[in-house]
Formats: C-alpha cells, structure tokens, sequence
C-alpha cells in the first residue's frame, strides 16, 4: 500500500491522479473497492496509466516539511486543491487551516461515533440472542436424549 502522495516517473515526465481523473470512465474504475482504498498508490497510477505498468519509477513521499520534497507539478496541484479526493495531509495547512478542519470534521466524527455505537449495542443484543439460542437448544437436545433413553429404559422392563 503506497502512501499520500505517490507519482510515477517515466521518461521525464511524472504521472499522479488528480480530481479530475476520478470524473472519466477509467477513473471511475478506481472509485471501486478494488482500487478505492489504495487510490493515492502506484497500483492506482498504472491502472489508469495502463502504458507505464512495469515501467518507470515508483517514488511517494510523506514529508511535507518543502515543497522541495516533491515534482513541481504536485507542488501546483497541491496548492491548487487538485488532489483532495486523491489524499490529504494536515501538516501543510497553518494553524487556522488545522482549525477549521477540526471544526468541519468533528461533528462528522461524531455522528459516526455515534452511529457506531448504536450499531454495535444493536450487533451484540442478536449475538448475545444467537449464543442464548445455541444454548437454549444444547440444553433442549441434552433433555431429550435424557427423556428417550428413559422410555427406552422402561420400555425393557415392561418386556
């Protein structure tokens, strides 16, 4: 699994999925399970870039400290929003940047929270109701091979 931001390099040129590319037919592919979770990697580029499967060089880095660390074409990108479906990265935004994510993000962290909660309370009440059934029904099988061996017991002494 490759990290945020991941590029490819090939003859000169640097290759990496923007937004955009998520709005065509190929990219739309990737929107699906099977890329979805590893869209910001290498996989992702060469499925939408079939030419450069095998070819190249895979290059990714996490260290947004300058935007020296990175193509000049990501820095731009960066800068310009062009990669927001693709990944984020929390350290270039400034203090109030920081801030006003919290703020957007935190009652959606909350719902979810929320909603988690509901669902596993709910998920353990129809297991603790399975596990009782599954007892219920050893007990319930145990008793009636007690109450068949006893008729089978009598049935031999009235013989």
């Amino acid at each position: 699994m490759c990290n945020f931001v991941s590029w490819k390099e090939y003859k000169g040129k640097v290759y990496f999925l923007q937004n955009v590319d998520l709005d065509t037919k190929d990219g739309k592919k990737l929107l699906k399970d099977e890329y979805r979770n590893d869209i910001e990697g290498h996989g992702a580029i060469e499925h939408y870039y079939p030419e450069l499967s095998g070819k190249g060089e895979n290059k990714e880095c996490e260290d947004f400290s300058t935007p020296d660390n990175f193509p000049k074409e990501i820095v731009e990108a960066i800068k310009q929003g062009k990669l927001s479906r693709i990944g984020i990265c929390l350290d270039v935004l400034n203090k109030q940047g920081k801030d006003k994510y919290k703020r957007i993000t935190q009652p959606a962290r909350d719902e979810y929270e929320r909603i988690r909660q509901s669902a596993w309370a709910e998920y353990e009440k129809i297991r603790q109701a399975s596990y009782a059934r599954a007892e219920y029904e050893k007990i319930r099988q145990s008793a009636f091979s007690k109450v068949v061996s006893q008729r089978k017991y009598r049935n031999q002494n009235w013989k």
